[in-house]
């Protein structure tokens, strides 16, 4: 008989210092038997169908929700997430279940649950059938990973990559050990560690330290400790204010919970050692804006990269802190996008090839300047839909191969285009600005709003890129942040913090 493996997927990385509210409506949902068809979408999702094919799971879905990271979600939008879980759940549990496989993020938080994952577990280990179920599932390399998780949880996987190439990946890696813990009959727990530390999202590339050094250790600490499965190392989410945010380790481990506390420690230790590696504080764009104008435009583009309105990280993606300093020195051949639905729609009556004047940006950000004021001429417009041109890039983690940006339309204003969304695109693939008409390759300056998924697409057709201060809710400088929840002390926010490590 096929092993039977009840899953569901609960998707949001979730800003908690953004004015808005982020509600059921603004998640992509499927249930059921939908569920099955996001295989080949080349998302976490996917990847747990088709391990689960190749291992010979019978699998039971239940519902698939997704958002683009935005700020704090309704307690409501949750509520009904519980009430459409709850109602397919049930019955299958009743009928017996030999596994749960849950998608989740790790950073999602309601107006309620500041871990809304661990309620979320809370209440599925609570269901008739659930409480003693092998219960795997994936999370992001950005999770604030509570222990309250990893006592509800066996084992659950993390991304090891970013920018996230290998979301699909690890969804089939966690979704292997689901099926070694069955073929095995031995049921893994997890060990939780926690320093008091945090990194802003710059800080959390796996090309550098202090994440590669980190990685590699934990690959190291799997070769050589054949108890512990999986050696999680979690970046966290900076921008979400619960009492663990930040820096996390856990193992998988069918061994004792002392030598795994005794292996993370370690890790923390590293960490700690390498804190000031993924501190980076970076210089105003009009200085480097301004360094770029005294030189003459070369081939190939040059970088702005303006990871304090990081659509990644939940930031508007409205912010007009490149674009106006490209006005100021009036750069040529330079582009930005901005997401800016009213924009788009005040530009519906103008015909393509006429000059119009809009004004773009600065509308959601209480620290922006506000909308730029233009004169330009509309170029393009279309319905915003794209397919991704790599199947493995970040964006696919969060949304599968397609994307929809709502409306666009695309104009010029003294050397400057602007990509003008409806709804805000991570940029992280290129195939946003192609299908639009606008080939990176032939620009000399482009705007980037983000902090290090755009690496995989961007970095290979750059010249050169500099990372730019402006106004943003994903400032790197974490301390001017209205921290209420995060138990303190936390390095850097609190300069003076000594090291410790808080286990489960």
């Amino acid at each position: 008989m096929k092993p039977r493996i009840l899953t569901a997927g609960l998707f949001h990385e979730t800003h908690t210092f953004l004015d808005e509210l982020t509600r059921w409506e603004d998640f992509s949902v499927v249930f059921d038997a939908h569920v099955l068809a996001r295989r080949g979408d080349g998302s976490p999702t996917d990847g747990f169908l088709s391990a689960a094919q190749e291992l010979g799971f019978e699998v039971i879905p239940t519902l698939d929700a997704r958002a683009t990271p935005s700020g704090m979600v309704a307690d409501a939008a949750f509520e009904r997430y519980w009430t459409e879980f709850e109602r397919r759940a049930r019955p299958a549990l009743a009928a017996g279940v030999d596994g749960i496989f849950l998608v989740l993020h790790g950073a999602m938080v309601t107006e309620s649950h500041a871990d809304l994952e661990g309620e979320f577990l809370t209440r599925l280990r609570a269901l008739p059938g659930a409480t003693e179920v092998p219960l795997f599932g994936v999370l992001d390399l950005h999770a604030n990973v509570t222990a309250r998780m990893c006592r509800l949880a066996n084992g659950l996987a993390m991304y090891r990559e970013n920018p996230h190439t290998d979301a699909r990946a690890a969804a089939v890696r966690a979704t292997q050990l689901l099926g070694r813990a069955l073929r095995e009959r031995v049921v893994p727990r997890m060990v939780w560690c926690r320093p008091p530390l945090m990194w802003a999202p710059p800080g959390t590339g796996t090309g550098a330290d202090p994440m590669l050094a980190l990685e590699r250790w934990a690959r190291q600490v799997e070769r050589e400790r054949p108890e512990i499965w999986e050696c999680n190392v979690a970046a966290g989410f900076s921008f979400a204010d619960t009492p663990v945010t930040g820096f996390s380790l856990c193992a998988i481990t069918v061994g004792s919970e002392t030598g795994a506390q005794a292996v993370l420690a370690g890790g923390a230790r590293l960490a700690w050692s390498l804190r000031e590696g993924g501190n980076i504080v970076y210089p105003a764009v009009e200085f480097v804006v301004a360094q770029l104008a005294a030189k003459p435009p070369a081939a190939g583009p040059v970088l702005l990269v303006e990871p304090a309105d990081n659509i990644g990280g939940g930031a508007p993606g409205d912010g007009t802190g490149v674009l106006r300093a490209l006005l100021a020195h009036r750069i040529p051949r330079s582009l930005v996008v901005i997401n800016d639905p009213g924009a788009v729609a005040a530009l519906a009556p103008v015909a393509l090839g006429a000059a119009c004047k809009v004004e773009v940006g600065g509308r959601n950000w209480r620290g922006d300047a506000g909308p730029v004021p233009l004169a330009a001429t509309l170029v393009a417009r279309s319905d915003g839909r794209f397919a991704l041109e790599d199947a493995n890039s970040h964006l696919a983690s969060m949304s599968g191969t397609r994307f929809d940006m709502g409306p666009c339309a695309v104009i010029r204003s003294e050397g400057v285009t602007v990509l003008l969304t409806s709804r805000k695109t991570p940029p992280f693939d290129l195939g946003q600005l192609r299908s639009q008409g606008l080939e990176p390759r032939e620009f000399a300056v482009i705007g980037v709003k983000a902090a290090v998924a755009h690496k995989r697409a961007y970095d290979p057709i750059a010249r050169a890129s500099y990372y730019v201060d402006t106004p943003g809710p994903c400032s790197s400088n974490l301390a001017t942040f209205p921290w209420r929840r995060l138990r303190r002390p936390v390095w850097p926010i609190d300069a003076d913090t000594g090291f410790a490590c808080e286990f489960s």
